[in-house]
């Protein structure tokens, strides 16, 4: 009688998650610099120390690759879990106070920052002149709104926002105030600690909306 082994595929599984987190990472280093137009998928082979066809076979085009790259920096995992169900939205929507809520929503921007402004420049950089980085760069432009729509009726079913603002005008407080420029220009190139560019968003916005 011969007995048949189950086949075990968990160990194939891990690597081509060990692989496909060389090549993002690779092309994470690669895209800022020398930067997106300047980087072949041959070279982010090399770097992440695979066969090209590898790559390919993985992500497919070098379009899919960067989009692949933006969506991992900001959730800062690989895991196939939406932004919206993510844990810290949870606990935004559990606080009952609307400055509590910036609050713990600052804490996670600068966390999300800190990993994802390099990238984030570098995709603005490259939507300039290259199309396909341009379509990836408008998607996450309307995402980001997209996000800061749901905050933005969050904040505004408390009841502490002032009378003459509505969920679209506080979308676009929320809009501004958390783009990842701000976070470059005052905590990279000013020199803020965290804490006080947290503490500059809250009070921020804050001032504008609440009531």
């Amino acid at each position: 009688m011969v007995v048949k082994r189950r086949y075990d595929a968990t160990g194939r599984q891990e690597q081509a998650r060990r692989t496909r987190r060389a090549i993002l990472d690779a092309a994470g280093r690669l895209f800022v610099d020398p930067g997106y137009a300047a980087t072949p998928l041959t070279a982010v082979a090399t770097e992440a120390g695979v066969a090209v066809q590898t790559v390919y076979a993985v992500f497919g085009t070098k379009q899919r690759l960067l989009s692949a790259l933006v969506d991992v920096t900001i959730a800062g995992d690989d895991e196939p879990v939406a932004l919206p169900d993510r844990p810290f939205v949870a606990e935004i929507q559990a606080l009952p106070e609307a400055r509590a809520k910036l609050a713990r929503y600052a804490r996670h921007l600068v966390e999300t920052h800190a990993r994802q402004t390099d990238v984030m420049l570098a995709l603005a950089g490259a939507a300039t002149a290259d199309p396909e980085a341009a379509e990836i760069w408008r998607r996450n432009v309307e995402d980001r709104r997209r996000g800061m729509g749901m905050f933005a009726a969050e904040l505004v079913g408390t009841g502490q926002v002032r009378a003459d603002q509505d969920v679209e005008g506080v979308t676009d407080v929320l809009w501004l105030a958390m783009d990842f420029r701000n976070y470059d220009w005052l905590v990279r190139q000013r020199g803020w600690a965290a804490g006080r560019f947290e503490r500059w968003f809250v009070e921020s916005v804050a001032a504008v909306v609440l009531a």
